[in-house]
């Protein structure tokens, strides 16, 4: 008979080396603290062929000790992370600080459960993102079914998806169900009835990708805007224009460029009184958090009359990635895109069976779950209230400087403007060179990384010229560790790189 070795790898953990592993455990939660904590976004800046040639390396050949390999992470890859919950960091929201969302993700890593199927894979795990979910459908105004009648995956109303992308691609396979049942099985034949509606330059590209991903083709319709909102009359036309040919219109509660939120009732009317067979599904990465105040909750009035909401709480909850949600108001539609393997048990409480492009299933939700206990409803409106009180600060210095020029009011935390050379006159504005300075800018702002902003392109809602492509700057005030001084050193930086520029252009 073959005889087992009673030894097992160094690298294991076992009851015999508990204590030592244990040890470096403590350690690393040391490191991953001050990494949070450090004022810096970057402690070191390299070129990525420089980066390249120090990371890429060759397999060892021999074991290496774990406190020798977090020693050299620690020395040759942690000062060369980003970290957004700098305050120097302002270009986006996904800080990932909170306490109780970090513990979550350490006991996920930890109990190894997967969500697939529930009876022997995750016993509890299954109910924690269960309640998480209906948590999430509450805040929106959904309805839930009272808990004696929770009595399998198709009536909880949600899943937990990796990201926006995927939550968004999960409604796209919805909308295709719903305009021509059975596609899940026969494929798409004819892809021209599968057109989307979004807003013109600002819909995200997860829905055109969706759209290519489930084998319908890029049916993308574009209709213009209004101050970064569908232009109603527009989009009324075109919905007669394109009769029978869209399934469904999608609304962003709270857009990925300058964070506008839709007119989501307004849009709702006018799509429900053309077609009621379209899906209207509203993105709502980042206006899920006017939810937990209820003076921000009339901003997205509306959106509980929408067959599908995504939801990021990475992004707006200062949970750790990667953690979104797709919800229906209609439980019973999630049976649409309903799969079955001998692999996914077909019990009543496996997630694996209405979780398309996720085997696997990590309790993500865990995380979640434990950031919304640990704040509670009052701790959730307080949060969003201190963002919002950052971007009033910020919008009042904006508008104190003369170089600088708002694109819009925000609606959240976002803040889009452009630096203003000293030679553009804004009534006969050369939008090149606008264009140019503000490019040069954020270029040099992420070549030193001491500070972030974000950039993108965006129409010109009539601050300039009407329709023209603009490249401004996005200040964000989702991070809670920003204060006054944050916002006049990075306007102060921003206008003296634009000065600079100017000189040696």
């Amino acid at each position: 008979m073959q005889t087992i070795s009673p030894g097992v790898s160094s690298t294991a953990l076992t009851s015999d080396n508990r204590e030592s592993h244990t040890e470096v455990f403590k350690q690393l939660i040391d490191v991953c603290v001050d990494f949070k904590l450090q004022d810096q976004i970057y402690r070191q800046r390299r070129s990525p062929e420089q980066i390249r040639d120090i990371l890429v390396r060759e397999l060892p050949e021999h074991p290496t000790d774990l406190a020798e390999i977090l020693d050299d992470f620690r020395h040759s890859v942690l000062p060369l992370c980003k970290n957004e919950n700098s305050p120097y960091f302002l270009g986006f929201g996904d800080t990932g600080d909170d306490p109780a969302a970090l513990a979550g993700g350490l006991l996920a890593l930890f109990t190894q459960q997967n969500l697939i199927n529930q009876s022997f894979d995750s016993p509890s795990a299954t109910f924690v993102e269960i309640a998480t979910l209906r948590w999430l459908r509450e805040l929106l105004g959904y309805t839930n079914l009272p808990v004696p009648d929770l009595t399998c995956v198709w009536n909880v109303g949600g899943l937990v998806t990796t990201g926006g992308t995927s939550s968004n691609t999960v409604a796209m396979m919805l909308a295709r169900e719903q305009r021509a049942p059975g596609c899940m099985v026969r494929g798409v034949s004819d892809p021209g009835q599968f057109g989307v509606i979004v807003p013109r330059g600002i819909g995200h590209y997860s829905v055109r990708s969706a759209l290519t991903w489930i084998g319908c083709g890029a049916q993308i319709i574009e209709v213009d805007t209004i101050d970064f909102r569908y232009d109603l009359q527009a989009l009324k036309r075109t919905l007669h224009e394109h009769k029978g040919r869209v399934m469904s219109v999608v609304a962003y509660a709270g857009d990925s460029r300058t964070q506008t939120i839709e007119n989501l009732r307004a849009v709702h009317d006018v799509v429900r009184s053309t077609d009621e067979s379209i899906w209207l599904h509203a993105d709502a990465c980042w206006g899920f958090v006017c939810t937990f105040s209820e003076a921000l909750r009339p901003r997205v009035d509306g959106i509980a009359e929408y067959d599908s909401v995504t939801v990021d709480p990475h992004k707006v909850m200062a949970v750790p990635y990667s953690v979104s949600a797709l919800l229906v108001k209609v439980p019973e539609h999630l049976r649409m895109i309903t799969s079955y393997s001998d692999l996914i048990m077909q019990e009543d409480f496996a997630f694996g069976q209405i979780t398309p492009f996720i085997g696997t299933k990590p309790w993500a939700s865990l995380k979640l779950w434990m950031m919304m206990r640990a704040h509670g409803r009052a701790g959730l409106a307080a949060m969003i209230e201190r963002r919002m009180e950052i971007t009033r600060a910020f919008v009042e210095a904006v508008d104190q400087r003369p170089r600088f020029l708002r694109l819009h009011d925000p609606d959240l935390t976002a803040v889009a403007f452009l630096y203003l050379p000293t030679d553009v006159d804004p009534t006969r504005p050369d939008i090149d060179r606008v264009n140019t300075v503000n490019k040069e800018i954020h270029r040099r702002l992420l070549e030193v990384g001491q500070w972030h902003l974000h950039q993108f392109s965006i129409p010109d809602p009539g601050v300039l010229r009407t329709g023209e492509i603009l490249h401004p700057l996005r200040f964000m005030g989702a991070n809670l560790r920003i204060e006054e001084r944050h916002i006049r050193g990075i306007l102060g930086h921003v206008q003296a790189l634009g000065a600079e520029i100017e000189e040696s252009c």
